[in-house]
């Protein structure tokens, strides 16, 4: 069995250290593409990962085309090499959209696989891969006017790969919240938003129906000083084992039912920190398109 794993764009040296510490090296590396053997893992790093890899012999475009649709109708390509002679084999493909994304909507469902070329004549492709965009990469429609910073777009993000976001009338809890883009999205969406950081948020946030800021430290607050939240988020400019902390106290307390947090390394990558929060019952940490030098905890209840 092969599995390939796409490194998030300028984080191939996270990946190859989160896979060594599962002990999976790769035999073959193409672009940021990196194949290995055996069953796929789970992968913060990768912006998508390749189940079940098939390499076929193509002797031509046309046959490489047929190759892909025999196996099913959705696939994204991915060309580090043979850039020219891939474009003509995806011309030959079912188009897939790639319009940017208006928020708020669910990812897509529908199977979409991958392919690349390894060589003029060889192929490698997956029909099952973890993202359900193309290589992993999501544009969106933007909001160039409400927003404080463009901190919301990995908000955006988040929820649409959860496929679900906060309703009218449901309580947020938005921890290290100033300037105020992730309260912005939250309030936008009609959630009642209670927002924690010792800086003020921007004016225009604050004064958003259903907006309440209180000028303290997410880390001394108390979970009973603001009552059952529906969804706890924080982009919090921390270490991610002290974030951590923040999150398992809240997890014991009961009073928050979703997490949506932002893990920020400075310096060093701590993936011992980074396999805590994935180890966390039901928990996903994932490098998001818009991500940095960050990965996105996730830790949903069941609807």
């Amino acid at each position: 069995m092969t599995s390939a794993y796409l490194a998030a764009e300028g984080f191939d040296g996270q990946l190859r250290e989160e896979l060594r510490r599962h002990g999976i090296a790769s035999r073959a590396t193409h672009g940021r593409l990196l194949i290995c053997d055996g069953e796929a893992i789970p992968s913060a790093w990768a912006a998508n990962i390749w189940h079940d890899c098939v390499e076929l012999p193509v002797a031509s475009i046309g046959t490489a085309a047929k190759a892909l649709r025999d196996i099913q109708r959705n696939w994204a390509m991915y060309a580090p090499l043979h850039h020219r002679r891939a474009a003509l084999i995806q011309e030959r493909l079912p188009h897939v959209s790639a319009k940017p994304v208006v928020f708020p909507t669910a990812a897509p469902t529908a199977p979409l696989g991958a392919w690349t070329l390894l060589a003029p004549d060889r192929l490698l492709a997956a029909a099952h891969c973890s993202a359900p965009f193309p290589n992993g990469e999501v544009a969106f429609v933007e909001d160039r006017e409400g927003p404080p910073n463009r901190a919301y777009l990995k908000l955006w993000e988040a929820l649409v790969r959860l496929r679900r976001w906060p309703q009218p009338g449901e309580c947020c809890l938005d921890l290290g919240a100033s300037p105020g883009g992730w309260t912005y999205v939250l309030a936008k969406l009609g959630a009642d938003v209670v927002a924690i950081d010792k800086a003020p948020l921007d004016p225009r946030v604050v004064a958003m129906p259903g907006v309440e800021w209180r000028g303290e430290s997410a880390f001394a607050l108390d979970p009973a000083s603001v009552g059952p939240v529906d969804w706890l988020f924080s982009d919090i400019a921390c270490y991610p084992a002290r974030l951590l902390t923040l999150v398992e106290r809240w997890r014991a307390s009961g009073r928050a039912r979703n997490f949506v947090c932002t893990l920020k390394f400075q310096g060093e990558t701590d993936h011992e920190a980074a396999a805590a929060f994935a180890a966390l019952p039901g928990a996903r940490v994932l490098h998001l398109h818009h991500n940095k030098h960050e990965l996105t905890f996730i830790l949903a209840a069941q609807s």
